[in-house]
């Protein structure tokens, strides 16, 4: 869990009754869906721990994003919030980044913020560890077959 107060979002999903319950209305609106109805439904799915729902509610955010201009700072926060979530970091930075320049003293797009710099951090160092492994496996596997062509 998250240290970060205002950005717990990014770490409770829903009990699965209630995204049902989300879905339910959603589909029972069907085509006439309202911008609050799909808004709704994508912020449960966004807050799940499948990535299809995650996938899914970043598709819904995206059209309420396109159509509804009264609810684009919402949807920024929530698009950056999936797109961590999704693993993509530098998505997630863009529509973070949109909603700082708006909102400079939003609280939970600073702490979404520090949350995406954490992780960019952490899998920039993995990514060194795992590429320095490699270096040396191919240097001791060059020097054994070098070894080998001299005798």
């Amino acid at each position: 869990m998250t240290a970060l107060p205002y950005a717990v979002d990014a770490e409770t999903p829903l009990r699965p009754a209630e995204l049902e319950t989300l879905r339910t209305q959603y589909e029972k609106e069907g085509e006439m869906a309202g911008i609050q109805t799909k808004f709704n439904y994508a912020w449960g799915l966004i807050k799940s721990n499948a990535r299809s729902d995650q996938q899914l509610g970043v598709r819904l955010l995206s059209e309420i994003f396109r159509v509804s201009p009264d609810r684009r700072r919402e949807c920024l926060y929530y698009l950056a919030l999936a797109n961590y979530k999704l693993g993509n970091y530098g998505e997630a930075r863009r529509y973070n980044d949109l909603l700082l320049d708006k909102e400079p003293a939003n609280h939970q797009a600073a702490d979404l913020r520090r949350l995406i710099d954490d992780k960019v951090t952490k899998e920039g160092l993995m990514g060194v560890a795992i590429i320095s492994g490699v270096a040396i496996a191919a240097g001791v596997v060059g020097g054994i077959l070098f070894r080998g062509k001299r005798r």
